[in-house]
Formats: structure tokens, sequence, C-alpha cells
């Protein structure tokens, strides 16, 4: 028996009576009603049937110019007939595919570009607003999940910041957040700095300090990175906002070079760094590379007069008229006491 999925063609209706009609057609030459009914044993109602699944599978075809009388055809030319409106149809959907395909592929390069910019715009943000800036660093602080890194060069903070980083630190550290941060050396003289330090150090913050550091950084959960705005002009600077992975990694590994090299801060000791060996030599080291006043005191986070002073007393200490002499006279003083030149 034939068979197969059902359609208006009539295809599933092609049985064993039907397949023989067609063989004593293909005989006849033609397909003659009464003599097959006959041969078959078919009542009309049969025959009717019969002629109607052969003609619906194009077996059978008119004569031109004699409706009535139908001729068998063979089965390859029958099949053509029967399935190429389908072929065409197919024929026609595989070029609305390749065309939708064409056309949705060309916009590939948009697509591409639209990606790297919005890349380049998420993994990179310069904001010059500081009322957003704050907003956005309250925000992160708030939302901090497991810890906060801090670099804060240029000495002491001015009280008043001081004051809003106290509730800020306590309230991020109550929640189990590690903090850690790095001031520069001459911050240790600062008493509102000392009182701030004993205060978050005793809820668990860590803090050092450092003759030298780079500019101000803050990182939040290893994910996010604020670093102070370029070329600013005349207006407040702003911040860039860094949040791709590769170079938040990268910031991260420079803070902890910084933490490694850096000395804790112990409030109660009494080891004042203005006149520590630290400090010292990091004012003879920058004073023997020819830098001016200004350039030694804006490195160290100290003011130009209270620089100038240890300058002074460096130079008298070491019996120096020159700061090449001060640089050879430490270097050779620390040497005869068989210790070694900080680097």
């Amino acid at each position: 028996m034939f068979a197969g999925e059902g359609s208006d063609s009539g295809f599933a209706e092609l049985d064993d009576v039907s397949a023989a009609a067609y063989g004593l057609a293909v005989e006849y030459g033609r397909f003659e009603r009464e003599r097959i009914a006959e041969q078959l044993s078919l009542t009309p109602e049969e025959i009717a049937r019969v002629e109607q699944v052969l003609s619906g599978v194009r077996l059978l075809q008119a004569m031109p110019g004699n409706p009535s009388e139908l001729t068998p055809v063979t089965p390859d030319v029958a099949a053509a007939s029967l399935v190429a409106p389908a072929e065409r149809h197919i024929r026609d959907l595989q070029q609305a595919v390749t065309d939708v395909r064409a056309k949705l592929l060309s916009l590939t390069p948009l697509y591409f570009e639209g990606r790297r910019v919005r890349n380049r715009l998420e993994a990179f943000d310069v904001i010059t607003d500081v009322s957003r800036i704050q907003s956005m660093l309250n925000h992160l602080t708030q939302s901090c999940q497991s810890e906060m890194l801090t670099v804060q060069p240029g000495g002491a903070r001015p009280a008043y910041a001081l004051a809003q980083a106290r509730e800020s630190a306590l309230t991020t550290l109550s929640r189990g957040v590690r903090i850690r941060t790095i001031y520069q050396h001459t911050a240790r003289n600062d008493l509102p700095t000392r009182s701030y330090v004993r205060e978050v150090s005793e809820q668990g913050a860590e803090i050092r300090t450092a003759d030298e550091v780079i500019d101000r950084l803050i990182i939040y959960d290893r994910e996010v990175a604020f670093l102070p705005e370029r070329s600013a002009g005349d207006r407040t600077p702003g911040a860039a906002i860094v949040r791709e992975p590769t170079l938040v990694a990268f910031l991260c590994s420079v803070f902890e070079y910084l933490w490694d090299g850096a000395s804790p801060y112990v409030v109660d000791s009494q080891r004042s760094p203005a006149s520590s060996d630290e400090l010292k030599w990091s004012i003879i080291r920058l004073m023997t590379k020819g830098y001016k006043d200004e350039m030694v005191a804006r490195r160290l986070g100290m003011s130009v007069r209270t620089c100038r002073r240890h300058i002074a007393e460096i130079t008298e200490e070491l019996e120096a008229t020159s700061r090449f002499q001060a640089g050879y006279n430490a270097a050779r003083q620390e040497m005869l006491a068989g210790g070694s030149v900080p680097s």
C-alpha cells in the first residue's frame, strides 16, 4: 500500500486498488472506467473514487480538447507536476531566507562598533560633576561587600573630611568590610588624623603610611576603581571610573605593591615620622635628584615651609653646604655606621 502524509492531493489514499487501476490504464492506453471496474470488480462509487485518487496525484491527465477522456502519464511526470508548486514555494522560501540573512549580516559591522563604544563607555567613564562623583562614592561605599582599598596622598586631610570619613568607615566596618588605607608619612603629625586612625583602627581598619604614593585611588570590591581626572583646567577635577577587569586588577596590584612597602600607622608609637630616618632619607633622595623645595614638598605631602625646615635641619646636621653634599655626607655616615642607604 502506498502511504504518506495526509494532504489535499489525495496521496494518502493511493492504495492497492488505485495502483492496480493505474496499471490497467497504462495497459489500455487510457482510463476506461467500465472496463477497469469490471476487471477489478468495482462498483460505480469505487471506480469514481479511484479516478479521483489517480487524478489527484497527477497520474491521470485529461486529453487536450477532450476533458472527459483521461490518459495515464509516467510517475516521474506526475511527480514533477505534483511537487512543482511545492518546489517553487521552497525555492521562494530559501531565497527569502538568504535575503533576510544577507540583510541582517550587513548590520554586523554596525553591531560590533556599537559594542565597542558601549564597552568603552561601560569600562571607562569620566565624570566632571563633583556632586555626582560624591553620590557615586557614597552609593558604592554603602553597597561594598568585601573590601575597600584607598590611597590618600597629600599629607593630612582636612578635619571636616575626616569627620565624614569616620562615620562612613565605621558603618562600612560594621558590615564586615575590610578597609585598607595608605597615607603619606606626614599625615602622622596631624592630630585630627591620628584621632581618626585610632578610632577606625580599633574597629578593624588597617592604615599604613609611605613617604611617596601615587595619585588618589579608591577601589571597591576589586571591581570598580576611582582615579583623579587629568587636565581639569580651572575647574575642580572630576574622576575617572574604571570597571574594566584587567585594568582594575592592575590597579589592585599597584595598591598591594605600595601596601607592602608602607609602614603600619601605630597611633600610640612615640616615634614621629617627621624626624624619622625614612622621612629624612626621602628628603635627601629627592634633593640629590635636583628637585626644588616645592617639588619635594608636593611629593612628600607637606607644606613648602615644613619641607624647607626639614631641609635646613638635614643640611645642618650633616654639615653640608649644598644638596649634593648633604646626600654624599648622609650616604657616607650610613656606610660608616654599617647600614645601607635607602633606595
